[in-house]
């Protein structure tokens, strides 16, 4: 993203000047002569530093103070420019909110080199440490520069998908080496005038051209599929999935991780507000995330409804199948009390309304009928949104994960960690 520079000077010749000097491809310089202009300035564009000339009409330390309660928000490095070298004047000014004075005249080349430091420090302020990108809120503003542009633009809101059950397992060193590792990926994919920033410790922001965006998340999709087999162990690998250890005895099973990528483009309609892009964003992610695999999806003209509201419903029902009446009794007496909707069976009903969560016990030792009913619900299309919570009396974790449970809960277990698990596993199956 080019760095943005506003210099609020009344002089045309000078202004001008100081423009030419520091314009390149990596830098864009506007010019305000007044403070109304100014405040519309960095309202759309939140530049990163303001050059405030003495030429205005009103007192410079004055006019400092005014500008920093504007950008209190946002926090631009300001730099004061006066015919007057006197230290008294210099105080003044940087007592009032400046970060720099600058007496003219000034040499060219010492000019841009402090505007240069200035910009550089301002940047390096704003990184990430682990992945080395412009952090959230460095993101953000570059959103707003989107949206207040003419040009055409897309944006790519790109997540590593189940990276929390990664880091638990593999440690928080081998998730900042993936990181790292897809950072370089995508940075390979992106040339100087596309910008890429973070927007969370695993989610990631492109703004480029439209006519590349979908090449771009394209590569993405197939790079980290070929590359994230080598952040695995041979165990997992030949199992197929991860188990994330919970309270006491209890394993989750967690899908190995994958890359969802959301497209917005400007095409289809105008955003005026970051916010609202951001929004936008989620949504087509949303669409776009599948259980185990990485994917991306375009906004196109053919799902964009435009005023159109959808009111998201939450499903909180939960199936119990359990044998022993006085454990259903109690299962169903706690969740109720939560504010779920619970139903109790001794024997799985297809028919029933979908839950979003299925308590299923195992069965006994030698049968384990339990696990071959969990095998035939998630071969079930209808209950690809359920999750599994399989309570057992034989202590096999893998075997019971391996019929495609996504909680592996042994007999005898604590109550509470049964309904923090449920809590989780709403939020999961709603995507919330």
């Amino acid at each position: 993203m080019q760095t943005v520079t506003l210099i609020i000077d009344k002089r045309r010749e000078l202004s001008v000047k100081y423009k030419k000097l520091l314009e390149n491809q990596y830098s864009s310089v506007l010019i305000s002569k007044n403070l109304i202009s100014a405040i519309k300035t960095i309202q759309d564009k939140e530049p990163d530093l303001i050059i405030i000339s003495d030429s205005i009409d009103s007192d410079l330390s004055d006019y400092c103070r005014k500008i920093r309660a504007l950008t209190y928000n946002m926090r631009p490095i300001i730099v004061a420019m006066s015919k007057s070298a006197e230290l008294e004047d210099k105080l003044k000014v940087l007592d009032s909110g400046a970060d720099d004075f600058i007496s003219e005249p000034v040499n060219s080349d010492e000019f841009v080199m402090r505007i240069k430091a200035h910009l550089r420090r301002e940047f390096e302020s704003n990184l990430d440490t682990k992945k080395m990108l412009p952090n959230k809120n460095y993101s953000m503003r570059a959103l707003k520069r989107t949206v207040t542009s003419n040009r055409p633009w897309a944006c790519l809101y790109i997540t590593v998908e189940n990276f929390k059950n990664y880091t638990e397992n593999y440690t928080e060193l081998a998730s900042d080496k993936l990181l790292q590792t897809y950072s370089a990926i995508i940075s390979s994919s992106l040339n100087e005038k596309d910008y890429l920033g973070s927007l969370a410790e695993n989610e990631f922001l492109i703004v480029t051209d439209p006519l590349k965006a979908e090449k771009v998340a394209n590569f993405l999709t197939f790079a980290f599929d070929t590359v994230i087999q080598k952040f695995y162990s041979p165990q997992d690998l030949k199992r197929g999935y991860m188990i994330t250890h919970g309270d006491e005895l209890a394993g989750r099973r967690s899908e190995f991780m994958h890359t969802t990528i959301g497209i917005v483009t400007n095409d289809y309609k105008k955003y005026n507000d970051p916010k609202d892009l951001l929004n936008a964003l989620g949504n087509i992610h949303s669409l776009a995330n599948l259980p185990s695999k990485s994917n991306y999806l375009m906004e196109r003209a053919k799902i964009s409804a435009a005023d159109a509201v959808q009111e998201k419903t939450i499903n909180k029902r939960i199936t119990v199948i359990e044998k022993d009446e006085a454990m259903n009794l109690l299962l169903s007496t706690i969740l109720g009390m939560q504010g779920y909707e619970v139903n109790t069976f001794e024997h799985f009903d297809e028919g029933a309304s979908i839950p979003a969560i299925i308590i299923l016990d195992a069965g006994d030792v030698i049968e384990k009928a339990g696990l071959a009913l969990c095998r035939k619900i998630k071969k079930n299309p209808k209950f690809k949104d359920t999750k599994l919570i399989i309570t057992s009396v034989f202590h096999d974790k893998e075997l019971v994960l391996n019929t495609g449970a996504d909680l592996y809960l042994p007999k005898p277990f604590e109550i509470a960690s049964l309904v923090k698990w449920v809590e989780i596993f709403i939020k999961e199956a709603n995507n919330l």
